[in-house]
């Protein structure tokens, strides 16, 4: 049996299912074709996205770039004109303290001849000083080495002192005595006998309480 009837040109069953199965296999066929390619769109799309994300970062990363070059192109200028005016006021400074300046190198070319001097004036009078120190210093040790000898002479001037002052004490005590024994003797001389050798006894007592009689019989013996 054919696909076809030869003399009526029907279409069979068979015949209609296969050109079916064969169209919707050339569908099939190009809608795939035609998903593949729309994926890949979206993938071009998705990278085309990306780049343009990036080249506008770079877009704005060279636009901050360029205005930070711009200040600081301004900062420089602004620097380099500062710069100019220091430069500027330090030159006419510099004419104005040019006497100035030849004044301090006088002054200190004297003053530096004057510190010389002083140094030179230091290093004598260090000698000097070491000098003193040492004629102290043996000074020093030769008191220390007679040191007693002025300890016995310290001690014999004040024995010398105190027998002189002894000695004028003992002396201005017998003035004394001598003195009143004559008033006395006066008034024996002057006075009746019989009150006189009372008063002789009496003197002799005095004498003898004083310790004068004493003395004058161990001078005597």
């Amino acid at each position: 049996m054919s696909d076809t009837d030869g003399d009526s040109g029907t279409v069979t069953p068979e015949l209609r299912i296969r050109q079916l199965e064969d169209r919707l296999s050339d569908e099939t066929e190009r809608l795939v074709k035609l998903y593949d390619a729309y994926e890949q769109q979206e993938r071009d799309i998705v990278g085309l996205r990306a780049e343009i994300e990036v080249l506008e970062k770079e877009v704005i990363d060279k636009e901050i770039d360029r205005e930070g070059l711009e200040q600081l192109l301004s900062e420089k200028d602004n620097r380099v004109r500062d710069l100019e005016l220091d430069h500027a006021k330090a030159t006419k400074r510099i004419e104005h303290l040019e006497p100035e300046l030849e004044k301090m190198e006088e002054k200190y070319t004297r003053e530096k001849d004057r510190l010389a001097r002083v140094f030179e004036i230091a290093e004598e009078l260090d000698g000097d000083l070491r000098l003193a120190v040492a004629e102290m210093k043996a000074r020093d040790d030769w008191y220390v080495s007679h040191m007693q000898i002025f300890e016995d002479l310290n001690k014999a001037i004040k024995v010398r002192y105190d027998m002189i002052e002894n000695a004028v004490e003992a002396e201005r005590k017998s003035t004394h005595m001598q003195r009143a024994l004559k008033d006395r003797l006066d008034e024996i001389l002057s006075a009746p006998p019989e009150e006189a050798a009372g008063m002789v006894k009496e003197i002799a007592d005095d004498l003898e309480d004083d310790g004068v009689l004493n003395r004058s019989n161990e001078e005597e013996e």
